[in-house]
């Protein structure tokens, strides 16, 4: 059993592999002043409620943007397995050729997705993962990572929203039964929801015309599904999306 760990800002997605696909999975919070010992007892716990045995985990890999927290899993890690992570990064061998100006400044779940969406695909795909920040990540017909976008997730403009105004307040993010709200709630519901939609079909469409063709179109992340239904756009929705690129990365480097 080969443990997957994708650290994000606001979600740690945690998930197993026996053999071939992903078992389960779950996310987290992720919370950055936790000890590696708070981990473990969470990790065990998670395990417990699945009927697994935290014994039978073999190996890890992590992908991780939050570097404080790093090291607390590394630890954790060593005592579940009785050997050192692989932490995706320079060195590893993602299979993916990265033409950006400096290579070491993508995030490590951004070339997860890549590598998983192109194992799919096996074409020119762009991943938008609905993360903290909602990254579009663009592959060539050749499976080399191009580049992509980064803008600031809905929850993101929610909150910033209510903490720069004085009478706007934070809402839920969902899809509003209309465009032109009646109220204030109802209004701002439909401008983060029905303008983030807008950015989304705007930057896919932007994206194709640059890259010369119409990519497959996944998407991934904890507001992927909402979002994902509401455009012919987005092809198809994976949760576990980076938690298959973390496996297939690990496979090349392993083995």
């Amino acid at each position: 059993m080969i443990l997957l760990i994708d650290i994000g800002n606001t979600n740690t997605v945690i998930g197993v592999i026996n053999q071939d696909d992903v078992e389960t999975s779950w996310r987290i919070e992720t919370v950055k002043h936790k000890t590696e010992d708070e981990y473990l007892v969470l990790i065990q716990g998670l395990f417990a409620l699945e009927g697994l045995d935290p014994e039978d985990i073999e190996d890890s890999i992590v992908s991780s943007v939050v570097p404080e927290l790093n090291e607390p899993y590394r630890t954790l890690l060593r005592k579940l397995c009785g050997k050192e992570p692989l932490f995706l990064g320079p060195g590893v061998k993602s299979g993916m050729p990265i033409l950006l100006d400096n290579p070491r400044e993508v995030g490590a779940d951004r070339i997860a997705n890549g590598v998983a969406a192109y194992d799919y695909c096996k074409g020119a795909c762009l991943v938008i993962d609905f993360g903290t920040a909602t990254t579009f990540d663009v592959v060539s017909a050749k499976g080399q990572y191009l580049g992509g976008a980064i803008c600031p997730g809905p929850r993101m403009s929610v909150e910033a929203l209510g903490r720069m105004t004085s009478k706007l307040h934070v809402v839920e993010i969902e899809k509003p039964a209309n465009v032109i709200g009646k109220n204030t709630t109802d209004s701002i519901k439909s401008g983060i929801f029905y303008g983030y939609l807008g950015e989304i079909e705007g930057l896919i469409k932007r994206i194709s015309e640059e890259l010369g063709e119409k990519p497959q179109v996944i998407a991934t992340g904890g507001l992927a599904e909402m979002f994902a239904s509401s455009t012919e756009l987005i092809h198809g929705v994976d949760k576990n999306l980076t938690l298959k690129g973390l496996k297939i990365i690990y496979e090349r480097n392993r083995r």
